[in-house]
């Protein structure tokens, strides 16, 4: 019993000392009032800052699209390999020692104890509330994820174990926290402070996921709660979904300043805070481009052929000031954000890119593409994906702001609640809510929306952004065979395995049934 104490107490301790310098600022009202010492303001900090471990460090990503048929990390050769981490998060062979496991389940606990801890220092009624606001993110996506939820209660005695959370009591939390701070949060401001409609959001992710939650396996989904999330999205006001041609408006180095569709972001900036929003074009890049990445994952063709060609959300040449390629500067004009597929050009020369090894094969990043690549593939096998563009004017960090929520998303969500019965509406005003986002990104009118179609077009919009795995079990999708894995998975794979580690420091928490 000591000994689980003890290592809880270290766990918890090298977590927190991870967490952003307190001294930090941001590009709010919320700098610390007195440097160095301990405030409201700066714990506030470290509590946004420690949501960029396990969002914008692969690690929920990871869990949430390597697990679907959008991406895939396949091992090239003896790179990316990693004792099979990454294949067995796409082929649903993961057991509890999985590190990206053991990442997001710390991460996330660790964002859910540094807002906690806002709330023992006297902060005002909207520092409180935007710090309940960060702890019932996390927590929900430790809910999405796993299922059940650690909570500590008691900041103040370590002896005390974290209880868990069953589903119906996070869920139950999570509303009720929304509900008590909504009229502390503020109604607007930038995108990277929690707001009003942040918390929306989260409300209707809630409700619409509540019965995927409750019954993995076969979800219900009861009216009432598809109307809460109609109810919600029309009282979400103040953004517009992106003009033709600036889809990538919402993810580009400057979209703090630009997007008209962000409502919350996690904060981005050179030399004042941030990280890991550049590791979005590190994995995916080859050695060849530029700058040359880590030639890792890859979108799979089956996601790239759901696109029609004039789709901008497919891929686009997208003229950006702080891209200072020749690219730009010398109108080049060659495709740099979303799929690329095919021959790829030099953004400085404007000359076809080659590979590295062999030197002589052209760099054609093919559709085909297995969990295992070698011989004359292992460098161009895959498609890749570019969501946020390149920012070439920073020399460090990168100022993109990691996208969290958008409004694009909370008109699907109308729209699929409306299908599943939520009023008021009808089927033809979902199928208009689809439409007028796809008449923003260039594309046709659909003749006539079902839950099938309105998945697909789920994953058009949001693809790559760390909804596809909730989407796909909210949808009976995700156990099915896809273009890799050959095979359906067994249910228990609906839920992610506990890490092994927090089971022995947590006597409290117990493994997920089959694992």
């Amino acid at each position: 019993m000591r000994f689980k104490i003890y290592c809880a107490a270290i766990l918890l301790g090298l977590s927190t000392l991870s967490c952003t310098d307190l001294n930090e600022e941001l590009r709010s009202d919320l700098e610390e009032t007195s440097t160095g010492n301990i405030t409201p303001a700066g714990l506030l900090i470290s509590a946004y800052s420690s949501l960029n471990g396990p969002y914008q460090h692969d690690n929920r990503w990871c869990l949430q699209q390597l697990s679907t048929d959008e991406a895939v990390a396949p091992t090239r050769g003896g790179d990316w390999d990693d004792n099979g981490t990454h294949r067995a998060i796409h082929l649903h062979t993961w057991n509890a020692d999985n590190s990206y496991m053991s990442n997001t389940f710390g991460g996330l606990l660790t964002a859910v104890f540094q807002a906690s801890n806002v709330l023992r220092y006297k902060p005002s009624p909207q520092q409180a509330a935007e710090a309940r606001f960060v702890r019932a993110l996390a927590m929900f996506d430790v809910l999405d994820l796993w299922g059940v939820v650690p909570y500590r209660e008691n900041l103040d005695d370590f002896r005390e174990f974290p209880k868990t959370l069953s589903t119906q009591e996070a869920i139950d939390f999570i509303i009720a926290e929304m509900t008590a701070i909504m009229n502390d949060l503020p109604a607007s401001g930038p995108a990277y402070v929690a707001n009003k409609n942040a918390a929306r959001v989260l409300l209707m992710k809630v409700y619409l996921n509540k019965g995927t939650f409750l019954n993995r396996a076969a979800p219900k989904f009861d009216a009432a709660d598809m109307s809460k999330v109609v109810s919600l999205a029309n009282e979400i006001t103040g953004y517009t979904i992106s003009p033709k041609g600036k889809y990538f408006d919402n993810f580009a180095p400057d979209n703090n300043l630009i997007s008209t569709e962000n409502i919350f972001t996690l904060y981005n900036e050179e030399g004042v805070r941030g990280g890991g929003v550049d590791r979005a074009y590190w994995t995916v890049s080859h050695y060849n481009m530029t700058p040359g990445g880590w030639n890792g994952w890859a979108a799979l063709s089956n996601l790239y052929n759901r696109f029609d060609a004039g789709d901008e959300r497919r891929g686009i040449y997208y003229n950006y000031p702080a891209d200072t390629t020749s690219n730009r500067t010398k109108g080049y004009g060659r495709q740099n954000v979303g799929l690329l597929e095919g021959q790829q050009y030099s953004w400085v020369t404007n000359k076809p890119l080659m590979a590295r090894t062999p030197a002589t094969q052209p760099l054609v990043f093919s559709k085909e593409v297995t969990i295992r690549t070698s011989g004359a593939t292992l460098e161009t096998a895959g498609i890749r994906a570019i969501k946020y563009p390149f920012d070439y004017a920073s020399r460090g960090q990168k100022n993109n702001d990691w996208v969290v929520y958008r409004y694009s998303d909370v008109l699907l969500m109308k729209a699929e609640a409306i299908l599943r019965g939520g009023t008021p509406g009808s089927a033809s005003d979902a199928l208009t809510i689809v439409n007028s986002i796809r008449t923003n990104r260039g594309v046709a009118n659909l003749p006539a929306l079902t839950l099938d179609v309105l998945l697909e077009e789920r994953s058009r919009e949001l693809y790559w952004e760390g909804w596809r795995r909730q989407d796909l079990i909210r949808f009976g999708q995700f156990l099915k065979p896809g273009q890799i894995r050959t095979t359906e998975s067994d249910p228990i794979r609906l839920v992610y395995a506990i890490p092994s580690q927090q089971i022995s420091v947590n006597e409290n928490l117990d493994q997920n049934p089959g694992y």
